[in-house]
Order: structure tokens, then C-alpha cells, then sequence
């Protein structure tokens, strides 16, 4: 059920979606979007690995950054199995194939895992796969760092996939601040058009909402996305499909309890100039909007990015074009990064019309930095699906669905090669991050760094913390410290000092 792309063609239409955003840009756009963007960038990416279909294939999500230092992913297909894998790379490239899926009889171990994993703060990192299971609804696992799997939830195990069917979330779940994670499904649940779902670290699952709840599936259908929890606790993401305005999409926002609000439907402007199915969801600037992208609509009719209040007031940043040299298309969600900008890339588009890495400021201001197949055979990389992640080295890291030194992967439709992980400088220091990023006085904290050897010092806003271990150089335990305040977290080390990349909240 993988998206699939078509290099060589004008008229784009997501396969997974609706059909109503091809994307259809003329030549004589090209100088309107050129107008619109800065000088292509000089920033070139590291080609860190190349899967050759052994150690998996085609990588369709974003990387994670592991308390031990390691990025985790994993790819739709390929290892031992042809079902997809899961994987841990060092910041350096050095690759280790955890597991392979479908090793069980009739898969019942889950295969095709599209989405990103995450690292709950129990250590363990938690992943869906979006066939498979012992329903063939697909799955929810849990892996430990070495690559112990167990399944914790087979979808489609009500009648008639009430309790959903397929989870794409190519963001992946989030453990919100109760300690459930959260997600959702493309398909099953009451009516048809996917769910929201909360599940326990353990595997106990309830369906909280069922999308196509309401005449002509005005509140949503067949979400692609993750959610994104803000500061009061709720929820927020996207549906590829439904809304009042069509099979365009919407933005919505939901409690911890099922209390679904759709604040926005695409397509509510003229030839959907606003944009049209989003397949990633959201994330929030250091203004505290949210931000996200388009695959289809805008003034081109070549995908967007946009802004969203949490009242529902949407603004259309900017529109991308086919051909153009930003790029055209994002199927991924926008990356805040420490510089204050976000950055991003496109499945299409570019020098070379196979996806893009681009800079974009919260004023809209957009940079191309890198147009993949710039090498023979696309060795450097093509179609990127996943959305990048800053480590805390600085870098930013990222995959290519396909490209790659290896010729072994072929899709039908697409291109040859497997994909790649790459990364990216921007020119910024290293930083901390917290693990989770919120928490009451007195709970545990992990603190991630790329160097945080011989630390003296950690603060939470200023408020010390004297009581924490240097576990190793990249992690940090501790607590949050009485009378904390909500606010950065610093940690001295000899060299400098060193902020989170997001402010720490601390819970009444």
C-alpha cells in the first residue's frame, strides 16, 4: 500500500489518496516559483548508507534519535523476509538490520512498516506496520534497542475493523504526557474512514474516534498522519481525504478522550489555493503555530506548506510548482530546527525532478538546498517520503525512498535503487533534548546530548538540578528539580553549554 510516485509524469495523484489533486503546472510556472525562492543553496548532503535490499529497502519514514546515541528507522521492504525491516544507524553510517518482518507464519508479526518509530520514556521504542498481524490489519509492535520484537495489538480484531485497519502515520505514534501513545489508522473503525486510537505501553487498545462519523465524511477520512500533542494536552493531526469541501482533507484537533473538532477542510478556497491532502501531520514552530505541508492544491497546484492556529486560522506560506527548482509535492512534515527555520523536503520536483531538501522560514521565505539525482544512476538519492530530524550533534539527518548505489530495488512505476540515509549541516552547534519534554516536579527525565561527558551542571530555566548521572556520553538522567519553572533545559559541559532544543514544561 505504498505511495507511489511517477518521475516522468506532469499529472501527479497520490495512489493512496483521491484522485482530484493532480497536478497538472505548466512550464510558464517555472519563473513565477523561481521568482518566489532564494539562491539554491551550496549545502550538500552526506550519503551516510545504501540499503541493497538485504538490509531492507525503500525507507519511508523519518529517523529517531536513541538514548544511546544511534538513529532508528525503518524501511517498507526488503531483509530476509521482503517485508521490511527495522534498523539502527550511528550518526556516521554504520548500519545494523534489527528485524526482519514477516519472520512468523502468515506474517502474524506484522510487515510494511511505513511509519517512524518512537522511544517511549519506558526505553523501548514503539512502531506500526501496516500489514500483517493476526488479522491482517496490520500492527502495533514494541523492540527493544537490540531488536527483541513483540507485538503488542493486531488491528482488525472487531468485526468489521471497527477497531481499525492499516496504520500508516508515517510521523509515527506519540507518547503523550499521560504515558499512552497515540495514532491512527487509514482504514476500519465504525464507518470505514480510519481512527484515532490510544494504546498502553502494554498493548491495551481503544479506537477513541471513527472518521466518516458525519454526512459525506465531512469531519475526515484516511489519516496518513501522526498526532502531535501541544501544551494543553491535545491532540492534533491530519486526514488525507473527507471534509466539507470535498475529498481534500482536513486539520483536526482531539482530546485524550475522543472529543473530536475539525478546524479546518481543505479546499475552501478557488481551485484550492489553499492546498489539498496532507499526508504527514503537523508540527509547531517557535512561535507556537503549527506547521505543515500539502501534497496537492496551492496556487500551483503542486502542494504547500502552510500555518494553523490552534483556533483554526489557516495561512498558505507557500505553493510549490512543477518544474521548479524548490521542488513539488511534500509528502512529509516540516522540521523546526534550532536556527529558528523550518526545513523539509519535496517527493517531486527539483533540478532533476526527484524531490527536493528545502529551507523555509515562519515568514515564508523558502530556500532549496538540494535537488536529489544530481549524481549518475541517482546514487546520491531520489523521492524522499520521510521528514528530517535535527540530531544533537546539530546535523540533520534523512532517507530517500529510493536511489542509492544499488540497483537491486525495483518498484514498479518507479525508479531503481533502495534508498538512502543521509545527513545535512546547517551550521548549528549541538544541543540537548528531553525525554519526554514535559513532566510534574520530582518526575524522571532523560536528557540526550552528542557529547555530554564530564557535565557539571544542569538546569531546568534556570532553577539547578544538583542530583543527576552521567549515564554516558550521550544521555543524562535526572529529575525535574523543585520549584522548576517551564523554560529551556541547560547542561554545562566543559567545552559550552549546552540548551534544549525545545523548552521543558513543567506540569501543575
Amino acid at each position: 500500500m505504498i505511495v507511489k510516485l511517477y518521475a516522468t509524469s506532469n499529472d501527479w495523484s497520490p495512489a493512496a489518496g483521491n484522485g482530484r489533486s493532480s497536478l497538472n503546472a505548466a512550464w510558464a510556472t517555472f519563473l513565477l516559483c523561481a521568482a518566489a525562492v532564494s539562491t539554491l543553496s551550496a549545502q550538500t548532503p552526506v550519503m551516510l548508507f545504501s540499503f541493497d535490499g538485504a538490509d531492507g529497502q525503500f525507507p519511508g519514514s523519518r529517523l529517531v534519535q536513541a538514548t544511546n546515541g544511534d538513529l532508528y528507522g525503518t524501511t517498507y521492504g526488503g531483509g530476509a523476509n521482503s517485508y521490511g525491516t527495522v534498523f539502527r544507524i550511528t550518526p556516521s553510517g554504520a548500519l545494523t538490520r534489527l528485524y526482519s518482518f514477516c519472520a512468523q507464519s502468515e506474517c502474524a508479526d506484522g510487515g510494511q512498516p511505513v511509519a517512524a518509530l518512537v522511544q517511549a520514556t519506558n526505553g523501548g521504542f514503539y512502531g506500526t506496520t501496516l500489514d500483517g498481524g493476526d488479522h491482517g490489519g496490520g500492527t502495533v509492535f514494541k523492540i527493544t534497542p537490540k531488536g527483541a520484537l513483540t507485538t503488542l495489538y493486531s488491528f482488525c480484531a472487531q468485526s468489521g475493523c471497527a477497531d481499525g485497519s492499516t496504520p500508516y502515520s508515517y510521523d509515527g505514534l506519540v507518547q503523550a504526557t499521560d504515558g499512552y501513545l497515540y495514532g491512527t489508522t487509514y482504514t476500519g473503525g465504525a464507518y470505514g474512514g480510519g481512527t484515532v486510537y490510544r494504546i498502553t505501553p502494554g498493548g491495551t487498545l481503544t479506537t477513541l474516534y471513527s472518521f466518516c462519523s458525519k454526512s459525506a465524511c465531512a469531519d475526515g477520512e484516511k489519516s496518513t498522519a501522526g498526532l502531535l500533542e501541544d501544551t494543553n494536552g491535545y491532540l492534533y493531526g491530519t486526514t488525507l481525504g473527507g471534509g466539507v469541501h470535498g475529498n481534500y482533507g482536513t486539520i483536526f484537533r482531539i482530546t485524550p478522550g475522543g472529543a473530536l473538532k475539525t478546524l479546518y477542510s481543505f479546499c475552501a478556497a478557488s481551485g484550492c489555493s489553499d492546498g489539498a491532502n496532507p499526508y504527514a501531520g503537523l508540527a509547531q514552530g517557535s512561535d507556537g503555530g503549527f506547521y505543515g505541508t500539502t501534497f496537492g492544491g496551492g496556487a500551483n497546484n503542486a502542494g504547500t506548506v502552510f500555518k494553523i492556529t490552534a483556533s483554526g486560522k489557516l495561512t498558505t506560506l507557500y505553493s510549490f510548482c512543477f518544474p521548479c527548482t524548490e521542488g513539488a509535492n511534500p509528502l512529509a512534515a516540516v522540521l523546526p530546527a534550532t536556527d529558528g527555520n523550518l526545513y523539509g523536503t519535496t517527493a517531486n520536483g527539483g533540478a532533476n525532478s526527484r524531490g527536493t531538501i528545502f529551507k523555509i522560514a515562519l515568514n515564508g521565505a523558502l530556500t532549496p538546498l538540494y535537488s536529489f539525482c544530481a549524481k549518475p544512476e541517482c546514487s546520491d538519492g531520489a523521492t524522499p517520503y520521510g521528514a528530517l530530524i535535527q540530531d544533537t550533534n546539530g546535523a540533520l539527518y534523512g532517507t530517500t525512498s529510493y536511489g542509492g548505489t544499488y540497483d537491486s530495488c525495483i518498484l514498479v512505476g518507479s525508479s531503481t535503487g533502495c534508498g538512502n540515509v543521509f545527513s545535512l549541516s546547517i551550521d548549528r552547534g549541538p544541543f540537548v533534548e528531553t525525554l519526554p519534554i514535559s513532566g510534574e516536579v520530582g518526575a524522571a527525565v532523560k536528557i540526550l546530548g552528542s557529547d555530554l561527558t564530564g557535565a557539571t551542571s544542569v538546569t531546568f530555566n534556570g532553577t539547578p538540578q544538583p542530583t543527576f548521572t552521567v549515564v554516558s556520553r550521550y544521555l543524562i538522567t535526572t529529575t525535574v528539580p523543585a520549584a522548576a519553572t517551564t523554560g529551556k533545559v541547560e547542561v554545562v559541559i566543559p567545552s559550552r553549554t549546552l540548551s534544549s532544543n525545545v523548552p521543558f514544561r513543567v506540569l501543575p
